[in-house]
């Protein structure tokens, strides 16, 4: 089984890790929260690559599994309605949870708790998986290229997952070739098209990042009409009715 890796440069993802580590050699409950895809799965696999993963909405195995191993990792655990009625008793248990649903009772029954910040809490990390994600999605889609990723362009409302969608996203509208668009404006099209009024009501697709690029590239109205071969004023329409800002 490949080894499950997680990468942090991140000062709060070492104290965790820190935290976690001296656990391994105590009979103790731990549970680590944070929003999904923030790695805390990965993080726990990575530093207990040998323990019983059991999903807590499997109430069945969970609690076999709690009375056959000494070491448990229990994920998705906010799904654990009662976790007071939960037997930790000379067990190494670690949890993990999307949020906590009952505060109280999580302080009761856990030792330790810990929570994984979000990635936009954590931009060291976002600097450091951007590379990470870069390089294997390049060699995945064999792309020869050297497109410098930008933070700002990046999507972190679901951490990890939405990082590296933005990453493929990216990585692949920048080696598209002008046949590559004519072939997904075609298919777009050819499933959109219809009615009465379509060249006007499609028009907009073309004309619209025409003008963004345009006046994102030269900064100057003027000089942008110059390059599309368009009358000002033309232009200044055109922005007006396409709500361009």
């Amino acid at each position: 089984m490949k080894p499950v890796q997680f990468l942090s440069n991140s000062a709060q993802i070492d104290n965790i890790v820190k935290g976690l580590t001296i656990s391994k050699s105590l009979f103790v409950s731990v549970i680590v929260t944070g929003e999904p895809h923030t790695g805390k799965k990965s993080l726990v696999k990575m530093l207990f690559p040998n323990s019983k993963f059991i999903d807590a909405n499997n109430e069945e195995e969970m609690l076999k599994a709690l009375d056959s191993y000494d070491e448990v990792i229990i994920y998705n655990f906010e799904a654990v309605s009662n976790p007071e009625a939960l037997n930790f008793e000379n067990k190494r248990v670690i949890a993990i949870a999307n949020r906590v649903n009952n505060s109280k009772a999580i302080e009761k029954k856990f030792a330790f708790i810990y929570h994984l910040p979000p990635l936009r809490e954590r931009e060291e990390d976002v600097e450091m998986l951007m590379n990470y994600f870069s390089k294997s999605i390049k060699k995945e889609l064999m792309l020869d290229s050297n497109i410098k990723l930008n933070y700002k362009d990046m999507d972190l409302s679901e951490n990890i997952k939405s990082l590296k969608a933005s990453i493929y996203k990216k990585l692949i509208l920048d080696n598209l070739s002008s046949k590559d668009i004519e072939n997904i404006l075609f298919n777009y099209l050819y499933d959109k098209i219809d009615g009465n009024n379509a060249y006007r009501e499609y028009l907009p697709l073309f004309e619209k990042p025409l003008i963004e690029a345009g006046l994102s590239k030269y900064k100057s109205q003027l000089k942008l009409s110059s390059i599309l071969g368009l009358n000002r004023n033309t232009l200044r329409k055109k922005i007006y009715e396409l709500g361009i800002n």
